[in-house]
């Protein structure tokens, strides 16, 4: 019962800080600076409570209602902010090559600061020597280059940070900021291992330890906060400017409240995305312990070898992902025998 409790409660306080809290904070912006402009229209007037307990109850139950229902929607609106959902192809396509000049411009940049560093120090081979006259005589990064000369080491690690954020394989760039944050996690466990975690995530998350699920439940909260806030912005700014054609509208108050919101979602924005490198260190973790005792969940052993590891794990993705085919019999090859592969997991 222990255990079902302090699931059941840790489930409940991601809900809470993810969704229902920045529901409740926008509410609350609503009720001071909309409202007010809106309350004399028939059907709202009509509903409108008449005192300020029945006005913070009505906030309450709001907030607990609508922060279920974007706790629903959070894959639309993941889809959407990623690239995915509601972008026309051409958009996301012309978005993505931007995101891969941006990763590859990263990449030279930190490029040439490594290749600057070891001929000061007498280092360069002829080859690196070769690359660093080419990444000099580069226009696009002359502006760049001098800037990034007068950086300390602290600034330049987060260059670093910068392009830690992009997937490592170009095939897998997304049109937005956040959708490549968020791809670069979805694809660490196949680019390094094989695990291809968009199919085996419910195996892999049921095998893990305790702890580390926790820590991705807990990373992932923080970016959903600024998700549904964001959104929240944009529904309420969107209300304060459809106030303005109502017959008693307070225009200096809507027309702050649409200037400060717009304002606000760019920032939040870029919070999601800076929030989604402990979200990444997370997952990393659950995939680099947790594969192991998936292995032996699913009655095989892990192998010696990377390469055979690699194999193994495409070989489970295409089982789990596909009909059965008899070239899945490869996976005979890996698998433990009777009584032994198995792991015990931490609840």
């Amino acid at each position: 019962m222990g255990d079902i409790a302090k699931g059941v409660l840790g489930g409940a306080w991601t809900l809470l800080t993810g969704w229902i809290l920045p529901t409740a904070l926008n509410l609350g912006v609503f009720f001071y600076a909309v409202a007010p402009s809106l309350r004399h229209i028939g059907p709202i007037e009509r509903f409108w409570p008449g005192n300020g307990k029945a006005t913070a109850l009505l906030l309450l139950c709001l907030s607990l209602l609508l922060g279920l229902v974007l706790n629903a929607l959070q894959n639309p609106l993941y889809r959407i902010l990623e690239g995915y959902l509601l972008w026309p192809e051409r958009l996301a396509a012309r978005a993505c090559a931007r995101r891969r000049r941006a990763k590859h411009t990263l990449r030279r940049r930190l490029g040439l600061i490594r290749l600057e560093h070891r001929a000061r120090e007498g280092e360069l081979t002829t080859d690196e020597a070769a690359e660093l006259a080419s990444l000099r005589a580069d226009a696009t990064l002359a502006r760049a280059a001098r800037r990034d000369r007068d950086r300390s080491a602290v600034r330049r690690a987060l260059l670093r940070e910068k392009l830690n954020r992009y997937p490592a394989d170009d095939a897998q760039l997304a049109p937005t900021r956040l959708g490549n944050a968020i791809r670069r996690l979805e694809e660490y466990g196949y680019d390094r291992f094989r695990l291809d975690t968009q199919v085996l995530w419910n195996e892999l998350t049921a095998t893990a330890p305790e702890q580390v699920r926790r820590q991705v439940d807990l990373a992932r909260a923080n970016v959903d906060f600024f998700v549904a806030l964001l959104t929240g912005h944009l529904a309420v700014a969107a209300t304060a400017l459809a106030a303005l054609g109502t017959s008693r509208p307070d225009v200096p108050a809507l027309l702050l409240t649409t200037v400060l919101l717009g304002a606000l979602i760019p920032v939040w924005y870029r919070s999601a995305v800076t929030a989604t490198d402990e979200w990444a260190a997370t997952v990393r973790a659950l995939v680099n312990v947790g594969r192991v005792p998936l292995a032996g969940s699913l009655g095989l052993a892990l192998p010696a070898t990377l390469e055979s590891e690699r194999r193994m794990w495409t070989l489970v993705a295409k089982l789990t992902r596909l009909p059965y085919h008899e070239r899945a019999g490869a996976l005979d090859a890996f698998r433990a025998e009777p009584g032994e592969g198995r792991s015990d997991c931490s609840r």
